[in-house]
């Protein structure tokens, strides 16, 4: 069975994270969500959802995972940025040619300054675009650049946490699931 880590912190977009958890698990992906909020499990989302974690990031530093995924939303885009271990666990994601997930501010906010966008087709949420220096803005919802899937924002994330599916268990899952959503995979 794949894993994928789900990692948010407060300020992360409500209908992102959910929706990147939701779809992961209709396809029996083992998801962690994970809190990056310094010694709290319980998180409040952008719009005043309040989440409970499966754990805390630094519980999951010594995992390895099929996917990293990170939602964006602000400020929980920049308090991903901010948070050292996910930072680290990510370049190690890419470096290791695992699948790394970003949507909406996240690409921009979070994997821009760290330098993982070096050199790499990618997209957000459009008003980011001007924080992107290193990567190769495109305006489409989804975008994939090897291991890197990165997408636009909250009326992507079905279209998003597909394109997740199609590379951690197959391409007829994420049709399968996409039906079943009335979304096309």
């Amino acid at each position: 069975m794949p894993t994928a880590l789900v990692a948010i912190a407060d300020g992360s977009e409500d209908i992102e994270s959910v929706t990147i958890i939701d779809v992961l698990r209709r396809a029996d992906v083992d998801v962690t969500v994970a809190s990056c909020a310094a010694g709290r499990r319980q998180i409040t989302a952008a719009r005043g959802t309040r989440i409970e974690t499966d754990a805390l990031i630094g519980d999951c530093r010594d995992q390895l995972f099929d996917a990293i995924v990170l939602p964006g939303g602000m400020p929980g885009a920049e308090h991903l940025a901010q948070c050292d271990s996910l930072m680290d666990m990510a370049r190690e994601q890419l470096d290791a040619d695992r699948l790394l997930g970003a949507i909406c501010a996240a690409p921009a906010v979070a994997l821009e300054p760290n330098g993982l966008l070096a050199r790499r087709r990618m997209t957000c949420f459009p008003s980011f675009t001007e924080r992107v220096e290193t990567g190769t803005w495109l305006d489409e919802p989804v975008v994939r650049d090897g291991s890197l899937i990165t997408s636009q924002g909250p009326g992507t994330a079905i279209a998003f946490a597909l394109a997740l599916v199609g590379q951690l268990v197959n391409p007829e899952s994420a049709e399968h699931i996409g039906q079943q959503l009335l979304a096309a995979a």
